[in-house]
């Protein structure tokens, strides 16, 4: 996953490298306290219940082949 925050920079010339860090490191603190939970990861589905899907979705076309034809070839 990318890293989607911004690169934080202080280019005020009259503060010092300190304060400029302490404001850096404030706003760093700010968005990690503000950021959105991640979402929870989806239930998978059950194997058993995938498997008779994909069976319920082969029977619907019992004469095709793999190029979608209903004649085989050479026939």
């Amino acid at each position: 996953m990318p890293n989607r925050r911004p690169q934080l920079e202080i280019v005020a010339p009259s503060a010092s490298p300190e304060e400029a860090a302490a404001v850096v490191a404030a706003l760093e603190r700010f968005m990690r306290e503000t950021a959105p939970t991640p979402a929870p990861a989806e239930p998978r589905p059950n194997p058993w219940q995938r498997t008779a899907l994909l069976e319920g979705v082969d029977r619907d076309a019992p004469g095709l082949t793999a190029w979608g034809d209903g004649t085989p070839w050479g026939a």
